[in-house]
């Protein structure tokens, strides 16, 4: 039997631990024998001395076997790919990378979750459209990527609910910016979900969790390296999050900047990122293709209009109504004007995410409630030409109070310099195991 308190001191003491000790904590915590006050000092000696890779193996390990588990590609007798972002402002990215992938023929399964802070999660997004039902049994959840080719649901309570209560912790004692504890968590419940390969998209910038390449990197490695112990190929994207993605920050303004990249009218830098990354879960997949060709597929589902008919299948599928004109619209709407001529230099992805969670976009705690037609349509990005009174972004708001009180927010996000900021690129670096 383990005794938690020699095991916090070891690690407080800079100790390795092994692999079954480690599990013995982590699955006792989730049978409630090991109480939240020693489960914090565990979290937080591992904040300052932080784990090998091997305890942050065993970590996930432990993690996983607290609950049920999937085996889609066994289920399917197909290589199913799956894709996870690490957020950001105005990340809406699955939601069109998963019709192209199923329009080329490849099953995509996803667990997702809900956002807490700017913007709410994919789950809340989709339940913007009406009747879109999110939790669906694993049975359901199988059934749907073998008929439909794609499902993205809300996480199974028997997956990693290890992971849920140690999350939960970890946000309340300080403890979440930890690489280890950050990378076990998310390859936990993507190793548990059952996808054989996984493109993880990791934000870098104002608007995302890692602020610096260098973090972004090493989260990478760390989650390549455990999705490879686990028998899973995981490809990594690091990607600007300095400014929102797209121009649409808001759950039903999503969805509908979602449908216009489906539709081939989406934003240019939205529209390469999705493209990247389905052709690259393409090539991942077991069609045999390279990324190359796999962009160029999933290209051609755009142009052919087979992405779109994906995307209403899947709607249709869980209950939901595909046709744009049925999402909420918020009732006012108001521009920012530009002050002066000249380009925009900077446009922060965090004081964007701020005003759309103070219109209710967003949620402070779990329990807020969501408004789902409210947000934020940066119409100017980084770089763009602007004239003095011509609209920078549209605020979307409940009433015209709060819409006032947005609208100053994001004319302080941008600011606008008389020269043209040198490019810079959306995707940083590919980071491959």
């Amino acid at each position: 039997m383990i005794h938690p308190a020699e095991l916090i001191q070891r690690k407080r003491d800079g100790g390795e631990l092994e692999a079954g000790e480690l599990a013995e904590l982590v699955l006792g915590y989730a049978r409630g024998d090991v109480p939240d006050y020693q489960m914090a000092a565990f979290c937080m000696a591992i904040y300052f001395r932080g784990l090998s890779s091997a305890e942050t193996f065993a970590l996930t390990d432990a993690m996983i076997r607290s609950g049920a588990t999937i085996d889609l590609g066994s289920a399917l007798g197909r290589k199913v790919v799956d894709k996870h972002s690490t957020g950001g402002v105005g990340d809406k990215t699955s939601i069109a990378v998963g019709p192209i992938v199923a329009a080329c023929g490849v099953p995509f399964g996803k667990m997702s979750g809900r956002g807490l802070g700017h913007t709410g999660g994919t789950l809340d997004k989709l339940e913007s459209i009406p009747g879109f039902r999110v939790e669906l049994g694993l049975d359901e959840f199988v059934a749907q990527v073998r008929e439909i080719g794609l499902a993205i649901v809300g996480q199974s309570a028997d997956l990693v609910p290890a992971d849920k209560r140690l999350y939960a912790l970890r946000d309340v004692t300080a403890t979440v910016d930890n690489l280890s504890l950050i990378a076990a968590s998310i390859m936990s419940k993507k190793i548990a979900a059952g996808a054989d390969a996984i493109v993880l998209d990791v934000k870098v910038g104002d608007g995302a969790f890692m602020k610096s390449v260098e973090d972004a990197q090493a989260l990478a490695e760390m989650m390549i390296e455990l999705g490879d112990r686990a028998g899973r190929e995981v490809v990594c994207l690091l990607t600007d999050m300095d400014q929102p993605l797209g121009r649409a920050v808001g759950n039903a303004l999503e969805i509908r900047e979602a449908l216009e990249t489906l539709r081939g009218q989406g934003p240019p830098d939205f529209t390469d990122l999705v493209l990247d990354a389905a052709g690259r879960l393409l090539a991942l997949s077991d069609l045999g293709v390279d990324d190359a060709e796999g962009r160029r597929r999933a290209e051609r589902a755009v142009a052919d209009g087979s992405a779109l008919r994906a995307y209403e299948s899947w709607i249709r599928a869980q209950g939901g109504d595909p046709d744009e004109e049925a999402l909420p619209a918020a009732p006012v709407v108001r521009p920012v004007p530009a002050p002066r001529d000249g380009y925009v230099a900077e446009l922060g992805a965090g004081a964007i995410g701020l005003a759309a969670l103070r219109l209710s976009a967003g949620r402070a705690t779990k329990d807020d409630p969501i408004d789902h037609a409210v947000g934020i349509r940066c119409l100017c990005k980084r770089g763009d030409a602007v004239e003095e009174g011509a609209p920078l972004a549209e605020v979307h708001a409940r009433d015209e109070s709060t819409a006032g009180t947005a609208a100053a927010e994001v004319a302080a996000a941008y600011r606008i310099d008389a020269e043209a900021p040198r490019a810079r690129p959306l995707l940083i670096e590919v980071v491959h195991g």
